[in-house]
């Protein structure tokens, strides 16, 4: 929107043609989304706190956890919101790829919403059944993934990226439909998963959405593309935008959000934001990156899934709790330090993972 705005002072003012720049405009897009959460995360969590939507601490977790019964939930509707008014405002209107993260963003979450709010306001344990929410997320991840796939006009633009070697695309054809599939419900269900703890996945969230945020401007670039080695997405660079609010809107967040939080963003923040990272991903062609850079998102994700196929198989569990951060947690160590330690190995993998960027 204002990017429109700036062209036509251009005409009079030459000094805003700054705007007009990716680079400027995700540096603006990340300040807009962090104020706004910062002004209004105290409204927020004030009207959350009066209305008693609260966090509900299960029994059987860990017993250090039931200081967090009655914490403000369903703080995620503050991101989502700082992460669209930033993006409308600075973003170019006109990309597709623009809508469609910002769609599935929306999407996934109010599915978050429903589940929440069968949760913490209607008070029925259960929320959303699993199929339901499966059902919900299935649906539109199959609809990105169709419409990706048509709008991609050369066949590399839906093949398989290979880090780390040089000029490896794997085509994928209409098998890139399913793959998407995968990576949008799949990071959704994961960031869901893994938000546990205080603060635990709204930092990792940040990190790998700046990082896809570089793939973005690089894909969306034709000298750093070729460059780079990497496939040209033509209109890619907008993401660039997106992610830079993302990351502006979860610092925002964390700022309540860190231990000892005043905030949880709930299923409403989690699914919505994983399923947004999944989707920018696929845009800029770096799924197998997203799993390097996500590996935490990957390794709280295969602990549940070992953790249950154990117990069913065995009837013994690998894990004190599922998943992993609170097998730490059982084993004794205080909250924030699995939570840092949990940042460090991102920050780790998200290094990793940007280095791919130029080791070919």
């Amino acid at each position: 929107m204002l990017l429109y705005l700036s062209e036509v002072l251009t005409q009079y003012i030459s000094g805003f043609n700054v705007f007009t720049y990716i680079t400027m405009r995700a540096i603006m897009g990340a300040l807009t989304a962090l104020v706004i959460s910062l002004v209004f995360g105290p409204v927020m969590i004030r009207r959350l706190h009066i209305r008693q939507i609260g966090q509900t601490v299960r029994d059987y977790g860990p017993e250090t956890h039931l200081l967090k019964s009655g914490t403000p939930t369903m703080g995620g509707l503050l991101i989502l919101v700082a992460i669209l008014l930033s993006t409308v405002l600075w973003s170019d209107l006109t990309n597709p790829y623009v809508w469609i993260v910002v769609g599935v963003t929306v999407v996934y979450g109010a599915i978050g919403y429903v589940d929440d709010y069968r949760k913490l306001i209607l008070k029925d344990p259960a929320g959303l059944s699993a199929k339901a929410k499966l059902f919900w997320q299935s649906l539109g991840a199959a609809a990105v993934a169709v419409i990706l796939y048509r709008l991609a006009e050369a066949p590399y633009q839906t093949a398989l990226l290979i880090p780390y070697l040089k000029d490896v695309l794997l085509p994928l054809g209409v098998l890139f439909i399913p793959l998407t599939f995968l990576v949008i419900v799949g990071t959704s269900n994961a960031v869901n998963l893994t938000d546990g703890l205080d603060g635990l996945a709204i930092m990792p969230t940040v990190l790998v959405g700046g990082a896809l945020g570089i793939f973005g401007y690089a894909a969306g670039n034709t000298i750093f593309s070729e460059y780079l080695g990497i496939p040209f997405i033509a209109g890619a660079g907008e993401m660039m935008v997106f992610c830079a609010s993302l990351a502006g809107a979860g610092l925002g967040f964390l700022w309540f959000n860190t231990y000892p939080a005043q905030v949880f963003m709930g299923d409403i923040g989690a699914l919505a934001l994983g399923a947004a990272l999944g989707t920018v991903a696929v845009i800029v062609r770096q799924e197998l990156v997203l799993v390097i850079m996500g590996g935490l998102f990957v390794i709280e994700t295969l602990s549940v899934i070992i953790q249950v196929a154990s117990f069913k198989l065995t009837g013994r569990r690998v894990f004190r709790m599922a998943p992993l951060h609170h097998h730490y947690e059982l084993k004794g160590w205080a909250e924030p330090k699995v939570i840092v330690r949990f940042w460090i190995i991102t920050v780790i993998l998200v290094l990793v993972g940007l280095s791919s960027l130029k080791l070919r």
